[in-house]
């Protein structure tokens, strides 16, 4: 994919591409995080705005073509660590209070897509925040659409939803992973009770 074009989905020339980033990154509820986790980051663009506000960043990706061109975008922050790894392979032997799950969901199937998930959720500190952006159009080759994957994942037990964005091209999602009880951010800077 990544040999035809250095960037093959438009990440840094389309308006839909950067509009998507922002939405992504107000969806955060915490204004900082210490230990992120974001399988399938592509060139590295979500992962540099994420090393501005985790403490620490491993992002992976499948295509060496991909981590190679977010080594070279990420060779400053010192915070972040790439992996090469896949969405459904066995997890990094440790917990996040932050999962970004971006545009990759709908390369597994139902089953596939449960399952790593269910992990997805073990890899998830109490009060960690999951946050799920997907494309909500089919396409032929993948074998579920967005909205198939945000429904696969609003199944999950032990996730509560905080935030949901949804328009005619895309659906971003934020949960907690529960205990401690799921609060809003206004309940959690003291506005309400």
């Amino acid at each position: 994919m990544y040999d035809g074009s250095p960037d093959p989905w438009g990440f840094q020339t389309r308006w839909y591409e950067q509009r998507k980033l922002a939405l992504t990154l107000a969806m955060l509820p915490q204004s900082r995080y210490t230990s992120a986790f974001e399988p399938g980051c592509s060139l590295g663009i979500v992962t540099a705005a994420l090393s501005r506000r985790c403490d620490h960043v491993i992002a992976t990706d499948v295509s060496t073509a991909a981590l190679e061109t977010a080594a070279t975008r990420l060779s400053g922050c010192s915070n972040v660590e790439l992996r090469r790894w896949a969405l459904g392979e066995s997890w990094p032997d440790q917990q996040f209070d932050l999962i970004v799950l971006s545009e990759i969901c709908y390369y597994l199937d139902g089953a596939l897509l449960r399952h790593a998930m269910m992990a997805t959720q073990r890899a998830l500190e109490p009060g960690g925040t999951l946050l799920a952006v997907h494309w909500r159009h089919p396409v032929r080759e993948y074998p579920i659409t967005g909205d198939e994957a945000h429904a696969v994942i609003a199944a999950v037990p032990g996730l509560s939803r905080l935030a949901r964005y949804r328009d005619e091209d895309v659906v971003l999602e934020a949960y907690q992973k529960v205990p401690p009880e799921a609060r809003s951010v206004a309940a959690a800077d003291g506005l309400v009770p």
